[in-house]
C-alpha cells in the first residue's frame, strides 16, 4: 500500500482526537476525507505532516514507518501538505515562493522545468509572478499553495479545504486542476467540505465523526448513504 495508517490516535492534551483510525491510500488516486468541522479532518493530515506526534497507531507510506520523523525529512520523500490557511509568504513575490518550495532541492535544472510547468498548470501565476503574494485574489492564492508544493516534487498531495472561499467557477477550475496533477501519477489525499468537487475528482471517499472512520468506498456509494449528509453537513 502506498500510504497506510493503522489503528491512529491523536490526543490534544487529555483530549482525545483521533480513535483508532485507519485509512490508505493506493499510489496515483485521490481519496477524500469528509465530514463535519471538529470530526478531527485536519488533524489527521498534521500528523501525516510530522506536525502533531501520534499516541499510538503507526503511519507507513511506501514501506517507511512516519512515526517520529521531523517534518522536513517527510517533506523529502516526498509527502507535501496545503494547509487551510495556505501559508504563504504575502511579502514575497509569487516566484519567490514558488521557488521556496524547491528549498530541499539542489536540482536546478529540474527546478527551472518545474516552475515552467507550474506556470503552464497555472498561467495567472506567471501573470502575477513578481507581485506580493498578499496582493493575490483568494484562488490566485490557492493556486499559489499547490504550486509551491509540485515545486517540491511531491508523490502525496495533501490539501486542506482548498476550495474555502473560492467562486464557483474557481472550484471548477480547481476540480481540473486536481485532475491534471493526478494524470502526473502524483496520489492526493483531500479533505473537503464541497459536495460538488469531492464527487467529481475523487476514487474513493472516508467520512469522519469525531476522530473515527465510520464509512468508506467509493464515492458515488458513500454520497448515496443517508447517514453521510449529517456527516458532511453537520447536521
Amino acid at each position: 500500500m502506498f500510504l497506510e495508517i493503522r489503528g491512529l490516535v491523536i490526543h490534544y492534551g487529555t483530549a482525545e482526537v483521533i480513535k483508532g483510525l485507519s485509512v490508505s491510500v493506493e499510489a496515483g488516486t485521490v481519496v477524500s476525507i469528509i465530514g463535519a468541522n471538529g470530526a478531527g479532518k485536519s488533524t489527521l493530515l498534521k500528523a501525516i505532516s510530522g506536525l502533531i506526534p501520534a499516541s499510538s497507531g503507526e503511519i507507513i507510506f511506501m514501506g517507511k514507518r512516519l512515526n517520529g520523523l521531523p517534518v522536513q525529512r517527510i517533506v523529502k520523500m516526498g509527502i507535501l501538505h496545503v494547509p487551510e490557511d495556505k501559508k504563504l509568504f504575502p511579502y514575497m513575490t509569487v516566484v519567490e515562493n514558488l521557488r521556496l518550495g524547491a528549498f530541499l532541492r539542489t536540482d536546478k535544472k529540474r527546478i527551472e522545468e518545474d516552475l515552467e510547468r507550474v506556470f503552464g498548470l497555472f498561467p495567472r501565476l506567471r501573470e502575477r509572478c513578481n507581485q506580493k503574494a498578499r496582493s493575490l485574489s483568494g484562488g490566485e492564492q490557492q493556486m499559489l499553495a499547490i504550486g509551491r508544493a509540485l515545486m517540491a516534487r511531491p508523490k502525496l498531495l495533501m490539501m486542506d479545504e482548498p476550495s474555502l472561499g473560492l467562486a464557483p467557477v474557481v472550484i471548477d477550475q480547481l476540480a481540473q486542476t486536481i485532475r491534471e496533477i493526478r494524470k502526473e501519477g502524483i496520489a492526493i489525499l483531500l479533505v473537503e467540505q464541497n459536495a460538488g468537487l469531492v464527487t467529481e475528482v475523487s476514487d474513493k471517499c472516508y467520512v469522519m465523526e469525531v476522530g473515527k472512520v465510520v464509512l468508506e468506498g467509493r464515492i458515488k456509494d458513500v454520497l448515496l448513504n443517508p447517514s453521510v449528509r449529517r456527516a458532511f453537513l453537520g447536521g
